[in-house]
């Protein structure tokens, strides 16, 4: 059952990325403006955070798994109308409602820690998230050879076959999980304020992540425009091979979730953090020509990835050692909390590399990860 949660959510929360390295021909493709480009990757994840808020806490109140079933279908629908859209709006509505779908995603990780026993919780959880980080990690080289192979649509065709594939998988191999409930939807989103406000840990938890999540969002959205630009003239699937590397970040999910249940969180959240930092820094302070910039690169798409993912683990894994009736909501939170952070930076490094250049997008990035180094000085100790 981990196996399949943890495939199932790396299929749906790949749906995200798709477009990340094909913004290009998407654009070109749409007639969308080359500064607001961003837009695509932003509005996709600014979907993803309206179903977090709105669509994800309905899993501590209705049968979760056909909870998860509609929000593939509607994700499925999504991604067809991305693969038709002939202009922008079409196309950008199409991203926020592949948005909205994939967070079954969400709906299926507190499902995994659910059926977790209490003392191998995080390590299920990064199993789990492995899964999922793979399925982000991977979706960007997939898309590149696919577009290369055929064109931008093939992705949003192929992907839309096989949510809809998954819709009924899931549908037929989970098991039914009908939570208490016991208030209705408008007061279960009123609780969710309460939760914010009474939950210290949801809240730097979700700070730490917001800033990862903005760096990593940010070096993504622009590093294949940098790849494909006159510094490197990489093709796509140069760009997908390049993407590829980032992968080997996802190891650090298990051993992060390993640590976390030694009681490791805060030490691994700081060496998380440093990694993200690092990330930023050494394309910045080393300029030795094409190749050995390229190679530097490569490393720090692996670094950053790698930090990305403990922070995410050790963060879900102290959000779900709280209570098991709150759970959905609690992550549902985090998760739009830290997302918006990823909203934030894939906008910003779609403009800063539009009037900036690649430098301005280290600069811009290097920021996200030293924010989230002042909040964890303001730690206490315990």
């Amino acid at each position: 059952m981990v196996w399949l949660f943890a495939v199932a959510t790396g299929l749906i929360v790949a749906n995200l990325y798709y477009a990340q390295t094909l913004i290009g021909p998407i654009s070109r493709a749409t007639g969308l403006d080359p500064g607001a480009a961003g837009l695509i990757v932003t509005l996709t994840q600014l979907g993803y955070c309206l179903g977090l808020l709105f669509i994800v806490p309905l899993g501590d109140l209705v049968e979760n798994r056909r909870l998860i079933f509609i929000s593939l279908v509607v994700c499925a629908l999504a991604l067809v109308a991305a693969a038709v859209a002939a202009n922008p709006l079409v196309f950008l509505a199409a991203a926020l409602c592949i948005g909205l779908g994939s967070v079954a995603a969400q709906i299926i990780v507190p499902f995994a820690a659910h059926l977790a026993r209490p003392e191998e919780r995080g390590q299920t959880v990064g199993k789990v998230v492995s899964g999922l980080l793979m399925g982000i990690m991977l979706a960007r080289p997939v898309a590149s050879l696919v577009a290369d192979a055929f064109n931008w649509h093939a992705i949003f065709v192929l992907s839309a076959v096989v949510t809809i594939a998954l819709a009924f998988l899931l549908r037929a191999r989970l098991p039914q999980r009908q939570p208490e409930g016991g208030m209705h939807y408008f007061q279960l989103l009123g609780s969710m304020w309460h939760l914010l406000k009474t939950t210290p840990v949801l809240r730097r938890r979700a700070a730490y992540q917001a800033c990862m999540f903005g760096a990593f969002s940010l070096f993504w959205t622009c590093v294949s425009l940098e790849l494909t630009g006159p510094n490197f003239g990489i093709s796509q699937t140069g760009v997908a091979i390049f993407a590829l590397a980032g992968v080997a970040g996802a190891i650090a999910s298990p051993i992060a979730g390993r640590r976390a249940d030694q009681g490791k969180s805060r030490s691994t959240t700081l060496i998380a953090l440093l990694l993200g930092a690092l990330a930023f820094m050494a394309p910045l302070l080393v300029d030795a020509g094409r190749i050995a910039n390229l190679a530097i690169l490569v490393c720090c798409s692996i670094v950053l990835d790698a930090g990305v993912s403990a922070s995410l683990v050790t963060g879900q894994r102290a959000i779900f050692s709280l209570p098991a009736d709150v759970r959905s909501r609690l992550n549902g939170l985090y998760m739009a909390l830290f997302f918006m952070g990823g909203a934030i930076g894939s906008s910003l490094g779609g403009w800063m590399f539009a009037h900036h250049g690649w430098h301005g997008v280290l600069l811009t990035g290097l920021v996200f990860p030293l924010v989230g180094l002042a909040v964890f000085a303001t730690e206490p100790r315990k």
